[in-house]
């Protein structure tokens, strides 16, 4: 693999196979060079693409959803065809469930870590409902 920035999954998925072959590198070797420069250029761009730490799991959602130029009608599909269960989960009345972030997860590719955040979650009209990501 040449080493050049990454821009897409697609590199992204190149530069880790590549960083899994040269695991065992010897320090200071050419190799071991090599990985520390992947090991960085990986770190950079999971940090731009997955801002995990500043974003609440909502916000990485809604991150996703930009980024990946997907809809509301695209997440109401993902998690069972409901708009209004899409609808409750955007604006923080339902919490995410272990199935919804196992979904986005592997449907999206957003890290798993990332869903799992405490959050608070509003009551829905009728029902005193005290929440976190699930």
């Amino acid at each position: 693999m040449e080493i050049r920035p990454i821009r897409t999954d697609d590199d992204h998925a190149e530069a880790v196979r590549e960083i899994a072959r040269l695991w065992q590198a010897e320090a200071g070797s050419p190799d071991a060079d090599r990985l520390a420069v992947l090991a960085t250029l990986v770190d950079v761009y999971e940090t731009r693409r997955w801002p995990t730490a500043a974003l609440s799991p909502i916000e990485m959602i809604r991150h996703a959803m930009e980024d990946q130029g997907r809809t509301q009608q695209d997440l109401a599909a993902l998690l069972g065809g409901s708009r209004s269960r899409a609808s409750e989960v955007l604006s923080g009345r339902r919490p995410l469930s272990v199935w919804m972030i196992h979904a986005l997860h592997q449907a999206w590719g957003i890290p798993a870590e990332a869903l799992t955040a405490p959050y608070a979650v509003s009551p829905r009209p009728g029902k005193a409902r005290a929440g976190a990501a699930g």
